[in-house]
């Protein structure tokens, strides 16, 4: 890649989807030093132009414009590429801009399928890519700080890990008819590689995530950087296997495909992790509405993005550790993971806080939750082969059936 020949060369990027957090990671971006936004790329129209005028205004020149990703990747002004699409459209842009050369800061899940994501890992390692995946609590202090807690042994043996999201904020999705896309928008090349299917505001900008030919509800949404912490405090092993139930129960009517609530439970050695979500409600273990438990014999760590504390197990009315009252975050763990992008970019160091080995292992452990409630059945996973042990039916749903033209990448 055309990596910073000095400390005073601007880091140039060019961003893919610029809707939601596609603009965040851009705005984090611009926050770093001797950095400029030189593309922008979106299918629609109107986001573009927006984020384009927006863009302008914080750096005070205007980026060019794409609404094909592929052009984008040919601009040789690009260093670095920014995707904030759907996670249906990650892997094609990601494994090309690998391909052009050039870094990658991708939003997560990585992938909306395990072949994706293998696939993705494969190309980054190729092509000695730089890659950070969008999960910033890895950069975020007291995250890490509790982390350190947990490796210190001071819990205890760790017999399991609770990770939640309930989310009150995400109310039910009404449903609505089939209807023209709106002017601006270039659907069928929004829909890319998933089934062709009439456009509907609820399969669009945000509320895609609730259908899985575009993403994975919110086991693969908020569950990728709960569950990361989950694995990440833990040494970041694969599960042996996985159970999940859950449905549409609080909300059978609405328009969403994904469930509204769910419980997966991965088995690992030594240890089981609890995922537990709910859409519609914020009622999640210890009075948050998200966050990870780490039940050891001596106590339980509980962070969340507020901050972490230890409440300890108590016996003969004698706390058996230290209790740790609540050590509160500085809430700029996005900016502090754009800068160890750039860092690693810079450096050509390629084990960053959430390198592309870490998110995919993350995204592969949501995606088998996923699947093991849609096969309604326990499922042993082989991680050295990547595949459901003895299990047709569940193999199955590793691998995305692409849309013509577009086709799954070999690497």
């Amino acid at each position: 890649m055309s990596a910073c020949a000095g400390a005073n060369d601007k880091l140039r990027c060019g961003v893919i989807g610029v809707n939601g957090m596609g603009f965040a990671d851009l705005s984090a971006f611009l926050r770093q030093k001797n950095t400029e936004c030189v593309a922008i790329c979106d299918v629609d129209s109107n986001v573009l132009n927006k984020r384009a005028a927006e863009t302008e205004k914080i750096q005070g020149t205007k980026p060019k414009l794409y609404s094909d990703y592929r052009k984008l990747l040919e601009d040789k002004n690009v260093d670095v590429v920014i995707i904030g699409t759907p996670d249906h459209w990650h892997c094609l842009p990601m494994v090309e801009a690998c391909q052009a050369g050039k870094d990658v800061y991708c939003e997560k899940p990585l992938g909306n399928s395990i072949e994706e994501i293998n696939i993705m890992e494969r190309a980054a390692n190729k092509y000695k890519t730089v890659v950070q995946v969008g999960m910033w609590q890895r950069s975020d202090p007291h995250w890490m700080a509790a982390v350190d807690y947990v490796k210190s042994g001071k819990l205890g043996k760790i017999r399991t890990v609770r990770t939640w999201a309930y989310q009150g904020w995400m109310e039910p999705v009404p449903v609505k008819p089939d209807g023209e896309a709106p002017a601006g928008v270039d659907y069928d090349f929004w829909l890319g590689p998933a089934k062709k299917r009439p456009f509907n505001p609820n399969r669009f900008h945000f509320n895609f995530r609730w259908f899985y030919d575009y993403a994975g509800g919110l086991m693969t949404d908020w569950g990728v950087h709960i569950i990361d912490y989950g694995l990440f405090g833990m040494g970041d092993p694969s599960p042996k296997s996985i159970m999940s139930m859950g449905g549409k129960y609080a909300y059978p009517d609405d328009a969403a495909e994904t469930p509204d609530t769910l419980q997966a439970l991965f088995e690992f050695d030594g240890h089981t992790m609890l995922w537990d979500h709910g859409t519609g409600i914020d009622g999640g273990y210890y009075g948050r509405n998200h966050g990870v438990g780490y039940v050891g014999n001596n106590g339980t760590l509980v962070v969340d993005r507020d901050g972490w504390e230890v409440i300890p197990e108590r016996k003969n009315k004698k706390d058996l550790i230290e209790r740790v009252p609540l050590q509160k975050g500085t809430g700029k763990g996005l900016d502090y993971h754009m800068a160890n992008f750039i860092d690693g970019v810079k450096n050509r160091n390629r084990d960053l806080n959430a390198s592309i080995k870490i998110a995919a292992n993350t995204a592969r452990v949501a995606h088998l939750g996923n699947i093991a409630l849609r096969t309604g059945r326990r499922l042993y996973w082989d991680s050295e082969k990547s595949q459901f042990i003895n299990d047709d039916a569940a193999n199955k749903y590793l691998i995305p059936e692409y849309r013509a033209p577009w086709v799954l990448p070999k690497i």
